[in-house]
């Protein structure tokens, strides 16, 4: 592993000594609870690892200040064939990674090549990637399995970042050089990592070959400080920049402060419910549908998530294409649900909610479902098990009622759509509610062909006023992304589809 010259201790030591080091304009501190696993884009799918990945690399094709349209990073432009299996893209030329060679369609090939041989986690979110060729040094042709409307959405993703293939020299032992990618960048981003002291800190600096506008931050410090009430008094000494995570309680205490700012955006971050739709009797539409009338939703919000956070509507996220912004939402209406039990033919019901404590909502959401659930004559019983026994049962079909959180691995409804009520995805790739309406199943098949966004967008609404009335899930809340920064940290832009990432390149500090 390298190390600068300055070791990051000494480093951290100085930047808490005194206030001359802490207000260095050109320096930005960001506390972190966990040491990100790795930094591989061929491995890493965690959010704590794409906040180094997201500065130190470029891709193809990057989100669009904080929307989840797509733009050109490295790509100049991009086409595709008739039947939608085939794209084309040009480079932009004249990107340099770090060590000054040029950013050409070999690297892209060797890159993305490199991600599909591996083929971990970032694999899958290139489900229809076939062969990568090289037309010229700033041409490339890609073949699909099949048309795949997502696919440059798809190279957004981490697991799409371009490495150098320099990077290879390292490589010990057939490991495509995992072991020294895992601390070490080879990236034609604006930063690059200049020393990894585990479970300390990790220092990023500007990359002198960058090809955009030189950052104004120089050096980027992250250090890894695992207690939050530590996080909380290095922010407000001035010692931090930014911290997180921050539970809502606590960043609401840090409100009154003037000197910090609470940041508090919608994410796609979905909490639902799985409601198993092959076990009677949720096997029955109006079972479903009266227990998610049965759900006090505003409640939920304001006693678990503080306010910060919406209700659903629809599967697709509010903020993503493909929102339908009228489509149908279950409100709070116990009658109603009574009614609908009693047309179903439904006495005495005992259902059983399994979760685990890998989500701090998992377990109030069920503690204010078995108390609205009792008024309508349901009695709910929490099964609070191991994550990894919870998962195993979701993905077997052995659960009633089940926790569920999901964000989405690119911007696309399909992340949302076909992963949920695609009943070839039944189980453990996403469908865990086991739903199938064959109608619903060509919509989604048909949009994920479509190489057309408008098209795309009215079969995936069309399909969510089908799905939404069936009530395959209890559709709960899009919970808020909350982190604190000092309030002279300017320029930071959010975009749901980068949680715990930051646009260093474009941020700054003041005196």
């Amino acid at each position: 592993m390298r190390r600068s010259l300055i070791s990051a201790f000494a480093l951290v030591s100085l930047l808490a000594a005194g206030g001359a080091a802490r207000a260095a304009t050109n320096v930005l501190v960001l506390d972190k609870a966990e040491d990100p696993p790795t930094c591989d884009p061929g491995i890493e799918i965690s959010n704590n690892g794409y906040t180094l990945l997201y500065p130190t690399y470029e891709r193809l094709v990057r989100y669009k200040g904080g929307s989840s349209d797509i733009e050109g990073d490295l790509a100049e432009s991009w086409s595709v064939d008739k039947d939608g299996s085939t794209w084309t893209v040009k480079l932009k030329p004249g990107h340099k990674f770090d060590d000054g060679s040029l950013v050409d369609a070999a690297a892209v090939k060797f890159s993305l090549d490199r991600t599909m041989k591996l083929n971990q986690g970032p694999a899958g979110n290139l489900p229809s990637l076939k062969s990568v060729t090289v037309v010229d040094p700033l041409t490339l042709r890609f073949e699909q399995t099949s048309a795949f409307g997502p696919f440059m959405s798809t190279l957004a993703t981490f697991g799409a970042s371009v490495i150098n293939p320099k990077a290879m020299a390292h490589e010990k032992d057939g490991d495509m050089a995992k072991g020294w990618l895992a601390d070490h960048t080879a990236g034609s981003g604006p930063y690059r990592i200049s020393s990894w002291e585990r479970n300390q800190s990790i220092i990023l600096d500007r990359n002198s070959n960058y090809t955009g506008p030189a950052p104004k931050l120089q050096r980027i410090v992250i250090k890894i400080v695992r207690e939050l009430s530590a996080r909380r008094l290095q922010l407000e000494h001035g010692d931090a920049d930014i911290i997180e995570p921050v539970p809502i309680d606590q960043a609401d205490a840090m409100k009154g402060n003037p000197k910090l700012v609470v940041e508090s955006h919608p994410s796609f971050l979905a909490v639902y419910v799985y409601l198993n739709n092959k076990k009677p009797p949720l096997d029955n539409v109006k079972v479903r549908q009266a227990l998610s009338y049965a759900v006090d939703y505003q409640a939920v919000v304001k006693e678990i998530l503080k306010g910060q956070g919406v209700q659903m509507r629809g599967a697709v996220p509010e903020g993503m294409w493909g929102h339908d912004p009228n489509g149908f939402q279950f409100s709070y209406d116990p009658e109603k649900a009574k009614a609908l039990l009693k047309e179903a033919g439904v006495g005495e019901l005992k259902l059983t909610y399994t979760f685990s404590q890998a989500e701090p909502t998992w377990e109030p959401v069920g503690l204010a479902m078995q108390a609205s659930f009792a008024r309508i004559g349901v009695k709910l019983e929490l099964q609070n098990l191991a994550d990894v026994v919870k998962r195993q049962m979701q993905a077997a079909g052995n659960t009633e009622l089940s926790a569920g959180t999901w964000t989405p691995d690119f911007a696309d409804p399909f992340m949302f759509m076909n992963f949920w009520f695609d009943p070839a995805k039944k189980g453990g790739p996403g469908n865990r509610a086991f739903y199938d309406n064959p109608k619903v199943t060509e919509l989604i098949t048909r949009a994920a062909q479509v190489p057309d966004q408008a098209e795309r967008q009215k079969l995936y609404v069309e399909a969510q006023k089908i799905t939404t009335p069936d009530a395959p899930y209890l559709l709960l809340f899009q919970e808020n992304n909350v982190f604190v920064r000092r309030a002279a940290v300017q320029g930071f832009v959010y975009n749901p589809m980068l949680i715990e990432v930051y646009n260093f390149a474009d941020m700054s500090k003041t005196d």
